[in-house]
This record gives structure tokens, sequence and C-alpha cells, in this order.
């Protein structure tokens, strides 16, 4: 235990462990579920990124806390044997980190009044960013989390860029403290690592030009610099700074200029590098490329080939529908979305329709809460989807988007569950992601299926 004296842990929580994998190291050694991971190799772990760091050794030294007892582990790992650990959160010392900046259109400060406390959480968290591709600014690091940033190489990172001239982005921002951004990423560039780049254009403000010098500024930081996606702004109608949304001819023009460049970089970096997110397609009724447009960059969180997807997933379900003899649990359904993907899905459920004999309806739901410019499926309301689908005769199940559900506790923002749903429409409910969902929940394959009065 003398090995880690040296380390102040008399207010360090750890990590709670709250699961352990059959066959891992932490299994073998005997750890238990409520122990508490505290350092590693005499390096105190304050978060899931520090226990992949310093576990990467074959010989570790693990400290752990069970009750009031500290407990010394020494182990040798086996080639390719993981640690095992799994934590309640993924940060130990503190909670997310908070972001410092003021933007118009930050969601947090659109989001209508009397939800859950978390949705009024402004995270802007590099090790987020690290660990599970959330956009950051950048603006809120110290000097210790460069350092970090840099011993570790925690990369790629994925950056909210927005514009690169450093007063638009502070106005921007709102924060006329904001570091220079392209002094970040040529720091990144000088360490050898990685950045996803994205460009929230609100139009009048970041677009035209701004774009332009944008784009060629952060192409010119390639390889470091491996994308940028283009996002629309997306303003509720509780935003306070008069900004707009962009209309279906400034949407154009921006999928015009991306279009122009893709060649060129293409021939440069052998990828497109600026990349339109779906929404552009939508709103401006535009097609939406194939797959290979994409160059497997993988950014469909970011709302990028989400719909590229949808159809490859449509193709191979069409296929399985017309080889497929069994019965049919419904005979008709309703298939719930948001108005901006309400036309792709009402075009598919036709031939849904042709190929199952199911009458397929397609009810697009008006985000009443937030306002009817927040048109995608994931921001939906519980409350609007029930009240809306009360108001329309309705088929033996309904299929809601999964997305709305997308919490740990499978609740929407309003904190409504599919069990919810289920008995105050009175009729069975079903999750999904795609046509795939849909059509297992015909043939009784889909298990996010829930009755009227089911209980929780």
């Amino acid at each position: 235990m003398a090995l880690f004296q040296e380390l102040d842990l008399t207010t360090f929580s750890g990590g709670q462990i709250t699961g352990i994998e059959p066959g891992s190291l932490a299994d073998e050694i005997g750890l238990q579920i409520g122990d508490a991971l505290l350092a590693i190799n005499n390096n105190k772990c304050i978060d899931i990124i520090d226990v992949q760091y310093y576990g990467a050794d074959e010989w570790l030294d693990l400290l752990i806390r069970r009750d009031d007892k500290l407990l010394l582990y020494e182990a040798e790992r086996a080639y390719n044997q993981t640690l095992g650990m799994q934590f309640a959160h993924p940060t130990f010392d503190i909670d997310v980190r908070r972001c410092k900046n003021l933007c118009g259109f930050c969601f947090v400060l659109q989001m209508a009044p009397r939800y859950r406390r978390t949705l009024y959480i402004k995270d802007d968290d590099y090790r987020y960013s690290f660990l599970f591709g959330y956009f950051v600014t950048l603006t809120n690091l110290k000097p210790s989390d460069w350092e970090r940033v840099r011993l570790m190489g925690l990369s790629p990172l994925y950056i909210s860029v927005h514009v690169t001239d450093l007063q638009k982005r502070r106005d921007f921002l709102r924060n006329q403290r904001a570091p220079d951004v392209m002094d970040q990423l040529h720091d990144l560039a000088e360490w050898g690592m990685e950045a996803h780049t994205q460009l929230v254009i609100v139009p009048e403000f970041n677009d035209g030009a701004w774009l332009r010098q944008s784009v060629e500024e952060l192409a010119a930081l390639w390889p470091t610099v491996r994308s940028i996606s283009v996002v629309p702004v997306g303003l509720t109608s509780h935003h306070k700074y008069h900004m707009r949304g962009n209309t279906k001819e400034e949407s154009t023009a921006v999928l015009q200029y991306i279009n122009q460049m893709q060649p060129r970089f293409q021939e440069q970096f052998g990828i497109r590098f600026v990349y339109a997110t779906d929404e552009w397609y939508l709103s401006a009724d535009a097609p939406i490329p194939p797959t290979e447009a994409y160059d497997g960059q993988q950014l469909e969180e970011n709302g990028l080939g989400q719909v590229r997807r949808f159809f490859a997933d449509w193709e191979g379900v069409q296929k399985e529908m017309t080889e497929y003899e069994g019965a049919l649990a419904y005979e008709t359904v309703t298939l719930v979305t948001a108005t901006l993907f309400a036309k792709i899905l009402g075009e598919t459920a036709v031939t849904f329709t042709e190929l199952s004999a199911v009458q397929t309806a397609v009810v697009p739901i008006t985000n009443r809460a937030l306002g009817d410019t927040i048109t995608v499926s994931g921001l939906l309301m519980g409350k609007d989807v029930m009240a809306q689908l009360q108001e329309t005769a309705l088929n033996d199940l309904v299929i809601l988007p999964h997305v709305m559900f997308d919490h740990p506790d499978r609740i929407t923002l309003d904190d409504i569950t599919p069990q919810q749903v289920a008995d105050t429409l009175h009729c069975p409910i079903a999750l999904a992601d795609t046509m795939g969902d849909v059509w297992d929940a015909l043939i009784g394959a889909n298990t996010l299926i829930y009755q009227p009065n089911m209980g929780p």
C-alpha cells in the first residue's frame, strides 16, 4: 500500500464499479460490484480515460475502496484480456464539464421551461468528445487539460468550430474570452493528432463568404482536420436572439457550394472532406447522396448519412418481405415521425403496403412544445405525440421513432415512457429505427412492443 501513499485520496470517491465482465481481469482477481477504483499503478483515476490509459500495462496495481477499507490488488493481465470494469459514470471526480459560451442557437438556451433539470445543463466536455464523439468548442480547457490531451493522445476530438475567424467566432459564441480555435488546431497538428469539425450555419451570420473562408482554412489543416460537417441551425420557438433558420433557397445554395468543393478535396485528399448533414437535403428537397459519398465517415450521430442508412436497410427489407411466407401479427399499422422525414416515410409506406398487404399510414407530428421549426424525430415530446394521435384514427399497431426515447430510462424529453403512450392510446406501441424494425414488429421479432395496461 506504500506505493499509493503520495496520492491524496481523502475526499476522492473514485469510480464506482457497476458491472464486471466474465473472464476479465476484474473478474479473475475478485473485484466486486460496488467497489470503487481509486488508482492504477500509482496514478489516480478520475475518469474512464485514465482507466483505459493506465490500465493498458501488463502488470497492474489496482487500489480499490470496498466499504471503508482500502485494498491493493496486484495482477498480470493475459494477452488481449480486458480489464472488464463497468462504471456508474464515465467521469468519476466531477460531473460533465459545463459550457462557458452563450451561443444564441444553443438548444439548452432554447428549451421550453419546466422540463427535467438535466435538459438545462450545458455540457462542453473534451473527455466526452474523445470517448463518445460529442462536439465541443474547446473554450473551457485548462493548461493541465491540454497537457493531458497531448500526453494521452486523446484523438480524434470532435470540435464545434462554426467559423474560423477569431472575432467572428467570439461573437458567435457570445464569449469574448474564447481562445483561437485555429491555434488549438495547429497545436493538435503539431502533436500528430486528428479532429473532426462542424460548422452550424446561421443565415446572415456565418454563411456565404464566412462559410467559404472557414472551409478553406480548415482544409489547410488536413490531415489533422479529417472532416467538416456543415449543419443547419435549429431554432425553437423559445429562442431569444433574433436568429432565423435557413430557407429552402439558402439550403440549396449551401448544397451547391459543398457539391462544388467536394471534387477538389477528393482529388487533393482522397475524400470529399466537407459534408452536408441530412437536414439540408430534406429541407431543399434534394436527392440524398449515395453511400460512397460519405467516404466511410462515422458521423451519423451528427445527422450525416442517416437517411442513406435508412434507404440501405429498406432495400434489404424489401427482399426479405417478398420471400416471407408466414402470418403477420397485425393487419394495419401507423408510422409516426416528425415533419422533416414525413415525405420520405410516406413514399416508403406506399411500397410497404404493396409488399405486405398491411395497410400502412404515416402520421407526421408537429412539435408544439418547441415550435414547428423543430422538425426532427429525436426532439418530439411524448405529450405532443399522444395528443395528436388521439386526433386521428389509429391502426392495430403504432410505431414510434426509437430515437424519441434515446435516454437510459427510455423516456422522451418530457419524461413519457412507451408504456404510457400505449396506455393512453389503448393501442400496442412498438419502437423502430428502420423499416426492418417495423417488419420485425409485424412478424413478431421486435421485442420493443408495449401492450396497453402491461404495467411498468
